[in-house]
């Protein structure tokens, strides 16, 4: 068993364990040793500063990929900022009545309201992040409205890229997980949990793939 997956990025972007966390996966779980070769240098990308991944990922929700874009073009348009850098300020600044313009529900722009007042406010510990574990972050991150423990668990593996967290809430990992182990038949959270035994401390990565078994364009948030 491994020590602590390293922290940090590669130059592209990527996590600095991938390499590590492929070939643990490939010795230790038989579907991993499969799946992992079929994506050659495919890697998890974080895209992005907090504030704006968590902001793209409220107004995404219960919208298609399409419709999601489009609202964010106009919702960054509207408040002056760049697309990939969203001030919390300039959110605060808006008036629900431009949120509501670049097409965001009233409980969207509550939303947003909130998690801008939360990091402007410094109600989250941002610079901290880095050293708190994933359940301490978690625990800030549902605090926010509009966002549960499924947003919070993309916001680990996407933005802080945290090597060892398994959504059991993601519908694609079970479905996944049921094709590639179970032949298809359904599993509950307990059957998805005790497979990915074998994949820590790489959950996040064995999840990656799980993912990309599914449907071969890389998730980003």
């Amino acid at each position: 068993m491994p020590g602590s997956p390293r922290a940090g990025v590669t130059p592209d972007n990527a996590p600095v364990y991938w390499d590590d966390a492929c070939r643990h996966l490939s010795r230790r779980d038989r579907v991993m040793k499969k799946l992992i070769p079929k994506f050659g240098d495919a890697r998890l990308q974080s895209r992005g500063d907090a504030f704006t991944t968590l902001a793209r990922s409220i107004t995404g929700q219960q919208i298609s990929v399409k419709a999601a874009q489009s609202v964010w073009d106009r919702f960054v348009s509207a408040s002056g900022c760049p697309s990939t850098r969203l001030r919390p300020a300039a959110v605060l600044s808006m008036p629900v009545e431009a949120l509501r313009g670049a097409g965001l529900s009233q409980r969207k722009a509550e939303y947003l309201l909130d998690l801008a007042r939360h990091f402007e406010e410094g109600l989250v510990h941002v610079p901290q992040w880095r050293e708190m574990d994933d359940e301490a972050i978690i625990e800030e991150l549902v605090a926010i409205r509009g966002i549960g423990r499924w947003t919070a668990e993309m916001f680990l593996i996407f933005h802080l890229m945290r090597p060892n967290v398994m959504p059991l809430d993601d519908l694609g990992l079970l479905k996944g997980i049921s094709l590639n182990y179970f032949s298809g038949e359904p599993v509950c959270r307990a059957e998805a949990r005790e497979v990915g035994e074998a994949w820590a401390p790489y959950r996040s990565v064995a999840t990656w793939y799980i993912w990309r078994s599914l449907d071969p364009l890389p998730v980003e948030y």
